[in-house]
């Protein structure tokens, strides 16, 4: 038995408080996929990232729910190279990481700020407000007031990106089991809800995350799902290239998100999305 010691990590904080707990195994390349797992549970946050060298990127970084391995995870990403610059094993420049989603390329800013680069947006689905109400215990005339389509997205991992009106993002009834289900049916991580803010508000939008089929009732940040409603925004509402979200007021956990989208002649060619970090300690987990 040996001891592997887990950095634990908030992701996405703002101004230092809140964010999305991550755990970070540095120097995992000796780790089995099982053992992974294992330490993923033990830890029992939403997402463990596992570090190790890589022969084409960077650094190989692969990520693990505690029900299983998903191909990528935003803000265990953003922990991963967060930490790793607090403890001065890297410097503030432009790195690449090799995920079950593709190379991707991150960049450490000066100050500390992490952009991590997503792949380009795929449109998987669409629903209608009524195949999705029921599941958050509203009437399929309230989405419908928002006239904006409901569509599976995936910059990294396929998620429904659901639009709410305002004032009601708070109030969801989320059924978990139901959600569970259709997303299994529909190879689908997670809901993602959003409500705009008032033009005069410093954020775009705030958001709710359910993903219960990997153990995630709610998630207070989440940079896959960020991504990918930065590129449904882009289509469907003249707003700027820059976005910035909140995530996590109904946990009393709010984090801050920043994405940004690039494109021409209509077609998104980059996709980022961006934040800090800060370290909450470590744990020791025995395998």
């Amino acid at each position: 038995m040996k001891n592997i010691t887990v950095e634990l990590v908030n992701a996405f904080t703002a101004k230092g408080q809140g964010g999305n707990p991550a755990g970070v195994v540095l120097n995992a390349a000796q780790l089995s996929d099982e053992q992974k797992l294992t330490i993923a549970q033990t830890v029992g946050y939403s997402e463990t990232a596992f570090v190790c060298e890589d022969d084409i990127a960077d650094y190989a970084v692969s990520f693990f729910t505690t029900a299983g391995e998903v191909d990528f995870c935003g803000h265990a990403t953003l922990a991963t190279f967060s930490i790793m610059f607090q403890k001065g094993l890297l410097k503030s420049g432009t790195y690449t990481q090799h995920t079950k989603a593709g190379i991707l390329q991150v960049v450490i800013e000066s100050n500390g700020r992490v952009v991590m680069e997503q792949q380009l947006p795929q449109k998987l689905a669409h629903f209608s407000y009524q195949d999705i109400a029921s599941y958050l215990g509203i009437e399929s005339n309230v989405l419908g007031s928002t006239e904006l389509p409901i569509e599976v997205i995936s910059t990294g991992l396929p998620d429904l990106i659901i639009p709410v009106p305002s004032g009601y993002l708070d109030i969801l009834q989320p059924d978990h089991e139901k959600i569970a289900q259709f997303c299994k049916a529909h190879d689908i991580i997670g809901f993602h809800v959003f409500e705009l803010c008032d033009s005069n508000s410093p954020l775009t939008a705030s958001c709710r995350n359910f993903a219960p089929l990997f153990g995630i009732p709610e998630e207070s940040a989440t940079g896959s799902a960020s991504g990918a409603l930065a590129c449904y925004l882009h289509e469907y509402l003249a707003l700027d290239s820059e976005y910035s979200f909140e995530q996590g007021r109904a946990m009393n956990c709010s984090s801050l998100i920043t994405a940004s989208v690039e494109a021409q002649r209509s077609l998104v060619n980059s996709v980022k999305v961006g934040g800090f970090a800060k370290s909450k300690g470590l744990m020791t987990v025995p395998i």
